[in-house]
């Protein structure tokens, strides 16, 4: 395998998971903000050379960065003896909730797939993004990197192997992400949930579910509104966010006016 060019560059999205009902199923892409992630070839390995704008939080070591464990993964599969040497530029807030883990992985497996050429199968990017959010940020739900990757709306059947698919977004709907001036750390926000749920709220959950995608299908904006209720994580989680029931009411009050 030979290059094909001597950089390249990719950019991935923030994305917005467990989307009302949908907790670890349901994701869709933004436009802006995102990861931007540049790959160059050197002799061997993967090594970070820098990471913008993200206050010397995120490790540089490549195996503990999500990034570099993507592009890994990535080189294993193409039987790459190269090595790649990536720059990142965070351009999503540390554990916003906004999936910056899975914009660095996918944006550095698009990078690197791009460098070699090699236009892999998106299922294969897929999965090498995947290992590397759930080995470099310590846990992976593929509904943050299924529509960094694909773009749109999604949902994930099956996280792996990879079974993702495609939502329509009616004309008119639209999405307004408010993000809280807080960090919330990903791992301690699961851990709120335990790991049982009462058969009640998972039939709730599954009938919302089963609503809007069709809502989405039919452009049915008055059942999609029905439908954006989480019965599981966010009676669990509500309080890490102060002040939700109420910008949950004033944004009701603004669709119904």
């Amino acid at each position: 395998m030979f290059p094909t060019m001597n950089s390249a560059t990719a950019f991935a999205p923030a994305t917005v998971s467990n989307v009302a009902c949908g907790f670890d199923v349901l994701g869709f892409a933004m436009r802006q903000p995102g990861d931007e992630v540049t790959a160059r070839w050197i002799d061997r390995g993967v090594r970070i050379d820098a990471i913008a704008n993200d206050g010397g939080r995120l490790p540089r070591e490549a195996d503990r960065n999500t990034a570099g464990v993507a592009a890994m993964a990535l080189l294993r599969t193409l039987g790459e003896r190269r090595g790649v040497a990536l720059d990142i530029r965070k351009g999503l807030p540390l554990s916003s909730g906004l999936g910056g883990s899975a914009a660095s992985a996918v944006a550095a497996v698009v990078a690197v797939d791009a460098l070699a050429g090699a236009r892999l199968p998106i299922e294969t990017l897929l999965a090498c993004a995947f290992e590397g959010e759930r080995d470099g940020a310590g846990s992976a739900h593929a509904d943050n990197i299924a529509p960094a990757l694909y773009g749109g709306f999604v949902l994930v059947r099956r996280a792996s192997p990879a079974d993702i698919v495609r939502l329509p977004v009616p004309a008119g709907l639209m999405a307004v992400v408010v993000h809280p001036d807080l960090e919330i750390e990903t791992a301690m926000a699961r851990r709120l949930l335990g790991d049982q749920v009462p058969l009640t709220d998972a039939i709730r959950q599954w009938a919302n579910l089963g609503a809007l995608v069709d809502a989405l299908h039919r452009a049915d904006f008055a059942l999609l509104a029905r439908s954006l209720e989480d019965s599981i994580a966010e009676p669990r989680r509500a309080a890490l966010v102060p002040g939700l029931a109420a910008i949950k009411q004033a944004a009701a009050d603004i669709r119904g006016g």
